[in-house]
């Protein structure tokens, strides 16, 4: 790109300040490599969320993680500061032709990234299929325009045949994406699909599953028309189309048709001049030999790291060069191969640890995380956010990623040695994580042989959360007897999985003045009065219950109570709502309950419906993810919560209680 060819995107320049627009692990990477390059580093923080700002020059404060979506607000930070280029990571805006213009346009800021004009063509994913038909690259088939209707999207999934995806044009990391495989599932599908699109606009594909890998193509441009490969990667192993394990190369031993999909990604980006980092994804069936597009990504991805690992390049440096001027040859690249046959000997797999209770259908697990242990060794690299200086709190409002396990090897057999050896060694406490299920992958003998499609995960969900449970237990058991020899030194030791690690000595006698003022109402400061009697349980600062004195202004004598509390980072409303509405019985068939926290969306039932087993009873969001609710059995809704759409009710609360419809069966029978 012409440095005074502004159409595209801004100029290539020298960036002296940075600010990192994002939060989590990629923050911290992007920090960690721009202090590499002595680039001043700016990191945006909210109140409860720090921990990836270490290392940052300068901490901003926002004051909601709605802040990182607020391109005005942004555009003020840029101006105040004086910096002169934003990096989006993932997520967020990165993907966003109009915060890149305007960022541009209003303070003179680039925005690192491909700029406005590719990201138009490529974060569109029906501007993306059109780019592919343009470059001769296999398509499925799908509607050229966002639908209006559900009958418009019924009449083509009868002429194409289900199964069919139905997909957000703008959205990513799984959100609005439903597959319908009947028609009596395709309106609240698509319901629900709009939902989760930012723009609300959706469209409708064939459905391509079984038998398909999920391969993506990391290519690299510098926006004069030289685009690189860097071969690709694998991430067939997903959950509701968010992926859960990706490696490098692809477990597709045909290099030929590999060839073929890399050649296709470099077509199309070539035909556009990419700029700066893209992934080019697609569905392939090697042993029916096709492949067909799916999106372009126009920005690091998440899975950046197994393609590091096996190109021994940063990608992120890459970028940051790219984005000051560099040309292709002019970087690391010009040591790397750009033959897609000759494949790097390293292999790379990376394992997202994931603060979710897979048990209860993988909801998020909102707490603190209060102790840790990650991997270390040779061939492991693990980015996180995580520190033990600071406490993490994970909050419904980001993504449940609280680290990404990278490891390298020679061999599939020793990479997956190394897999198995840094899960045992991995452990968090204060929130419920997938490591069951990553280890139950890593051990299982599809994963092993490589034969995993992208509904391979779904299919063996049962089996892989029991099998995973028994080789957590063996593991936790194994850690603990080998502990035993240190048990009089457990004061100085961490805590093995599942074991209290109170850090803070709560006595009888110790006691509290609280002084309290109202910041509202301007009134004056009041002193309050708290002392343990007992302490029953101590598990602070997770937990703890105690006899408690306590004196307010105005009383003669303390009163006794008995304290009981537990760390959250569940919202001030979801708590309460947790009093406010009844509460179910998980063991209870009759009860159909919410095991999460979350904003109700809808209640799809009425007192009175008839229902059968799997029927949505209420939609829940979490994570900006509307996830359905449903009846375990079928009957008669007899009673539903009295919560309004739009509010936060507590995890355990009772969304419909049904009754037996067989009195009714037999009185028919009669008449």
């Amino acid at each position: 790109m012409m440095a005074s060819d502004h159409s595209r995107g801004p100029p290539q320049r020298a960036i002296k300040r940075l600010l990192i627009a994002n939060r989590g692990e990629i923050a911290k990477r992007i920090i960690d490599c721009a202090r590499e390059l002595s680039i001043e580093t700016f990191a945006l923080v909210t109140s409860d969320d720090t921990g990836h700002a270490l290392g940052a020059a300068h901490a901003l404060p926002i004051p909601s993680p709605a802040s990182y979506l607020n391109i005005p607000a942004l555009v003020e930070i840029v101006k105040q500061h004086e910096i002169d280029a934003v990096h989006p990571g993932y997520g967020f805006l990165s993907e966003s032709a109009d915060f890149a213009r305007r960022m541009w346009d209003e303070a003179g800021v680039a925005v690192v990234g491909p700029g406005w004009d590719i990201l138009s063509k490529t974060g569109d994913k029906l501007a993306a299929k059109l780019l592919a038909q343009q470059c001769d690259v296999p398509t499925l088939a799908a509607m050229d325009k966002p639908v209006v209707g559900v009958e418009e999207v019924r009449h083509f999934a009868r002429e194409i045949g289900f199964p069919v995806m139905l997909k957000a044009v703008d959205s990513g990391g799984g959100k609005g994406i439903r597959i319908v495989r009947h028609d009596s599932d395709l309106e609240h599908a698509m319901k629900r699909a709009v939902a989760e699109s930012p723009s609300s606009r959706i469209f409708v594909e064939k459905a391509a599953v079984d038998g398909f890998r999920h391969i993506e193509v990391q290519i690299v441009g510098d926006g004069s028309g030289q685009v690189r490969h860097l071969w690709e990667r694998e991430c067939s192993i997903q959950r509701r189309y968010q992926k859960i394990v990706e490696q490098a190369p692809s477990t597709i031993s045909n290099r030929e048709f590999v060839g073929k999909i890399i050649e296709a990604a470099m077509r199309m980006a070539r035909h556009i001049r990419y700029l700066s980092l893209g992934t080019f994804e697609f569905l392939a069936n090697a042993d029916r030999g096709e492949f067909f597009f799916l999106e372009v990504n126009p920005r690091l991805q998440v899975e950046h790291t197994v393609t590091e690992s096996i190109a021994l390049v940063d990608l992120v440096k890459l970028q940051l060069e790219i984005a000051q001027g560099a040309a292709v040859g002019e970087t690391e690249l010009r040591n790397v191969s750009s033959d897609v046959m000759q494949v790097p000997k390293l292999r790379s797999i990376q394992l997202r640890l994931t603060a979710e209770n897979v048990q209860r259908d993988w909801t998020l697990s909102i707490g603190r995380v209060h102790a840790f242990s990650l991997p270390t060794g040779h061939g492991v690299r693990v980015d996180t956010h995580l520190n033990h200086r600071r406490t993490t709190v994970v909050g419904a409002d980001y993504d449940s990623l609280l680290a990404k396990i990278i490891l390298v090897g020679e061999s599939h057999r020793s990479l997956l040695a190394k897999c198995r050896r840094a899960l045992e060694d991995t452990w968090v406490e204060g929130v419920k994580t997938n490591l069951d299920v990553l280890r139950a992958i890593v051990a299982h003998k599809d994963f092993e042989r490589g034969l995993c499609d992208t509904s391979w995960l779904e299919s063996n969900m049962a089996s892989l959360l029991t099998s995973g449970l028994e080789l957590s237990r063996g593991i936790n058991n194994r850690q603990r007897a080998a502990s035993q020899f240190a048990e009089d030194d457990t004061q100085y030791l961490a805590s093995p999985p599942g074991s209290s690690n109170s850090t803070t000595m709560l006595r009888r006698g110790d006691a509290w003045a609280l002084k309290l003022t109202s910041r509202s109402s301007g009134t004056t400061e009041e002193t309050h009065h708290i002392k343990i009697a007992r302490v029953t349980r101590n598990g602070f600062p997770s937990s703890l219950k105690a006899d408690i004195e306590y004196s307010h202004p105005g009383s003669e004598q303390p009163h006794i109570f008995t304290l009981e509390a537990t760390s959250s980072n569940a919202s001030s409303a979801a708590i309460m709502a947790s009093g406010k509405h009844r509460r179910g019985d998980e063991n209870n068939p009759r009860h159909v309950v919410v095991p999460f926290p979350g904003k109700l969306v809808e209640l799809t039932v009425e007192e009175g419906d008839e229902i059968v087993s799997g029927q949505v009873v209420c939609v829940v969001q979490q994570m900006k993810m509307e996830l359905e609710i449903r009846a375990s059995r079928g009957g008669r809704v007899k009673w539903v919560t009295d919560a309004q759409d739009g509010e936060d009710i507590a995890e355990g609360t009772l969304a419909a209680e049904l009754e037996d419809l067989r009195g009714d069966d037999k009185t028919r029978a009669l008449l």
